[in-house]
């Protein structure tokens, strides 16, 4: 692989009120500080990161699409979209890139709608549970994709 390894780290809705919207579930990290620490750990695996967020289906749907050409791989918290978007997991597919779905909370300890997630139709893997130490965990999964593919 040539250069360091693109990777586009998307957010979904409402991830841009983490440390104030319900602490209890989502902790005290703020957004900043979760790309802050993706930005230390993509340093250490020789990666580059994209960290980006929207509130909007559509943008992300976008971001994907651009990833074609841009990324080598994508980590997705898709927020409440990983539930309900059949058009992300859609675009997902078409990338044709790897893809790690990361969720702070343990999804599966939530309510019942939040099992079902059209979002992991698409990912190699789920890590959820982990608050923001997540997404570090899918910088190295996807370094580990990436490499190994190489």
């Amino acid at each position: 692989m040539a250069g360091n390894p693109a990777i586009l780290v998307l957010n979904g809705p409402n991830l841009n009120l983490l440390g104030l919207r319900e602490p209890a579930i989502y902790g005290h990290e703020t957004l900043s500080d979760i790309e802050e620490s993706c930005l230390e750990s993509a340093a250490t695996l020789d990666l580059t990161v994209d960290f980006r967020q929207s509130n909007h289906e559509g943008q992300l749907v976008d971001w994907i699409h651009e990833a074609r050409q841009t990324a080598d791989g994508i980590i997705l918290n898709a927020g409440a979209f990983s539930h309900t978007s059949i058009a992300i997991l859609d675009a997902l597919n078409a990338a044709a890139l790897p893809v790690i779905e990361v969720h702070l909370s343990n999804i599966y300890r939530r309510e019942e709608f939040r099992h079902n997630s059209y979002v992991s139709r698409a990912a190699r893997g789920v890590i959820c549970g982990f608050g923001g130490q997540g997404y570090e965990l899918a910088l190295a999964a996807l370094a580990r994709i990436l490499r190994s593919a190489d």
